[in-house]
């Protein structure tokens, strides 16, 4: 007697696993369509002026980037043609595409917030977080964002996946009564596996044409960065981030650029001006010897750097913005000189610490300097010039030293007081996932700058308030911001931080050493909104640059629009203070420029994207890693935009500057000469006798 073969174990014909596998490859490409459209419409504010073409033609480039993915997804399927036992495992089939559908899904639903929040796709930012510090980043998602809602989401979808997969399974399988005639010759079904590899084989490359696969910058296909965006898929970006993490080519992806001698010559035509004479020149790219021109420096002894979480420039009412989000800070800059045209050198806070004190810049495959081997040596920055000068130091921050490595990155640079988190008593507000408030930071910094002595000092204050989860005393005392939609509550968290930083200057007024002491204010990074100008979105960058001093505007004015940012910070305070300065600082002293120089800047976005930008004047050139340019004229302020144009010959010259200095810079990190020694510095402090004109 013939028993009827049990469902789960039935042989499967061609037809029906064919059926099963192009029902699996159309569900799931359905899934990435869908995340996508989520991604759009969480992020809808940013669409505005793209036209529908435009969205559609992002959108196809993502079913290009989908379909790849899904191939390798579905290689099971394929590979299973070989065997027909294997083709009957429709239970192992069926979990294996579930779970990775359900990772697919939960990627797409943690990128809705990381992409309104840094405007990248999941990339190494996404490990590098966790990697830093798990629960400090468990409690930031926790409490800035809706993760009960999301974690029920992703359940609820993955087991409707689940589900249509075992309908999916039904629908083609072949009823008992057909079982036996079921598996079919071998030869067709080895046929069928040689041209399904072949397909696979031509999706997953995710092209047709000869060369390289497909790659992320084969989304950038419109003048829109969000639509390029769009079209990326983010388990693709996540795996190419992480394969370029564990490779160390991506250290060295701009030394072969240009050669060692001619990136030497172009850095120093760059770097260096009349009161600059090299040191070391057979050893070090720009070590120099610093005079100021005698005329530019005044008459303080102290320093104070004020560095503004998240203070971006397009909302600063000093430099345009119409919102009233920083009333405090407009009025400080009536009273000091503005810098109007200053970028980070990075879009994250540790980027925006080490280019600020230690005056080393954002190199690809090093973002995050503080925390490897390469950030052990020091640098020629606040730390070891005014050390070596006798000054005292002071680090004043909201949170704790420990991330970022903070404390083991400037303890090594000469700093030795740090008050953090743990340091605050009965503060008025304490955030369960950073520390205290800004309030409370800038209340203990006068505390501690009052209890100097009449020994110079340099310190260095860290707001943090405005930064997610954006957690804020209550009461507030300001109005909350609204009208700007999803930034309502980041404009809220900078209005106070504004306000603390106008609180702080009211106390500091009253200090004996007010008069004699520099203040540098300064945002670490912008944060990304609407507009977004050029490939790697200026405004992230843009941040605002306010030096406050006696007398500081009847010898320099009240505004500069000269190009600069971060590492420019240093050699500019030090030519403020006066006197011979030995460093190796990857910026020039802004007031003291040759006449006619508009300045310059390299910037660099943080996460996976080897993109870096030169700024000279109103151009910026972008370039990609493999050498792609665009030339924008840009314009920051009250109406920013940014356009492209030709000029060949502009854009050659540009790209050999910018390829210059991320040549010079890298290779010095590498070759650990990118500062100075403490015997060039205390010899600085102490100089002999000015030196003749600079050697180039």
């Amino acid at each position: 007697m013939n028993r009827p073969i049990p469902h789960a174990a039935a042989p499967i014909s061609l037809r029906a696993h064919f059926g099963f596998l192009l029902g699996s490859v159309a569900l799931l490409l359905s899934m990435f369509f869908l995340l996508r459209l989520a991604l759009l419409v969480h992020n809808r504010e940013l669409i505005d002026g793209i036209a529908p073409a435009i969205l559609a033609e992002a959108f196809f480039n993502g079913l290009r980037f989908d379909l790849r993915l899904v191939s390798f997804i579905c290689l099971p399927l394929v590979l299973s043609l070989a065997s027909t036992r294997a083709m009957a495992a429709r239970g192992a089939q069926r979990m294996w595409l579930t779970a990775c559908a359900s990772l697919a899904l939960l990627l797409g639903v943690i990128e809705l917030d990381f992409y309104r929040e840094f405007h990248q796709r999941l990339n190494k930012l996404f490990f590098q977080y966790f990697k830093e510090d798990p629960d400090t980043v468990l409690s930031m998602v926790w409490h800035g964002f809706p993760v009960a809602r999301y974690v029920l989401v992703w359940l609820a979808a993955s087991a409707l996946l689940a589900w249509l997969f075992h309908r999916l399974d039904r629908a083609t399988h072949p009823a008992p009564a057909h079982a036996m005639k079921a598996a079919g010759h071998p030869g067709w079904r080895w046929l069928a596996l040689l041209l399904c590899v072949v397909v696979s084989a031509a999706a997953a490359r995710g092209t047709l044409r000869q060369g390289p696969p497909l790659r992320w910058g084969d989304a950038f296909t419109t003048d829109s960065m969000f639509a390029n965006h769009l079209g990326l898929n983010a388990a693709l970006t996540l795996y190419d981030a992480t394969r370029h993490e564990l490779s160390d080519q991506r250290k060295r992806a701009w030394l072969d650029a240009i050669a060692d001698t001619e990136a030497t010559r172009v850095i120093r035509e760059l770097l260096l001006t009349p009161d600059d004479t090299l040191v070391d020149a057979g050893q070090a790219a720009v070590r120099r010897h610093y005079v100021p021109p005698a005329a530019t420096a005044l008459p303080v002894r102290n320093v104070v750097v004020i560095l503004l979480e998240s203070f971006a420039g397009r909302y600063v009412g000093a430099l345009g913005d119409d919102s009233g989000i920083t009333p405090h800070f407009d009025r400080l800059a009536r009273e000091g000189l503005l810098f109007t045209r200053v970028f980070s050198n990075g879009t994250h806070t540790h980027q925006g610490m080490f280019a600020t004190m230690a005056c080393f810049p954002n190199l690809p495959g090093f973002e995050y300097l503080m925390q490897t081997p390469e950030g052990a040596q020091k640098f020629s920055g606040l730390p070891q010039l005014l050390g070596a000068r006798g000054f005292d130091d002071l680090y004043v921050y909201n949170g704790d030293f420990a991330w970022d490595n903070q404390a083991g990155f400037f303890s090594n640079q000469g700093m030795t007081t740090f008050i953090g988190r743990r340091d605050f008593v009965n503060p008025v507000f304490s955030d369960p996932t950073w520390g205290v408030s800004d309030q409370d930071m800038f209340d203990r910094a006068i505390t501690e700058l009052r209890a100097r002595g009449d020994k110079p000092f340099y310190a260095l204050l860290q707001s943090l308030s405005n930064h997610s989860p954006y957690a804020l005393p209550d009461p507030l005392p300001v109005e909350p911001v609204t009208g700007h939609g999803a930034y309502d509550q980041h404009l809220t968290a900078m209005r106070y931080s504004d306000w603390a930083l106008g609180r702080f200057f009211e106390q500091a007024r009253q200090l004996p050493s007010f008069k004699d002491t520099l203040f540098v204010i300064v945002g670490d990074h912008g944060f990304g909104g609407v507009e977004q100008l050029t490939d790697i979105d200026l405004l992230r960058f843009h941040v605002p640059l306010l030096l406050i001093a006696p007398g500081i505007q009847e010898k320099f004015g009240a505004t500069r629009d000269v190009v600069g940012t971060q590492v420019d910070v240093v050699p500019t305070i030090m030519g403020r203070l006066g006197g011979a300065t030995t460093h190796q600082c990857w910026g020039r002293d802004l007031l003291a420029l040759p006449a006619g120089d508009a300045g310059f800047g390299v910037i660099k976005p943080s996460g996976s994207s080897q993109n870096v930008a030169i700024l000279e004047g109103d151009t910026a050139l972008v370039l990609s890693e493999d050498r792609q340019g665009k030339l924008y004229r840009y314009r920051v302020g009250a109406t920013s935009a940014a356009g492209t144009f030709e000029d060949a010959a502009r854009q050659q010259a540009m790209a050999r500057r910018l390829e210059a200095f991320l040549h010079a810079a890298t290779r010095s990190l590498l070759e650990n000469t990118a500062g100075v020694t403490t015997a060039h510095a205390t010899a600085a402090a102490n100089p002999p006798h000015r030196p003749v004109a600079s050697d180039r």
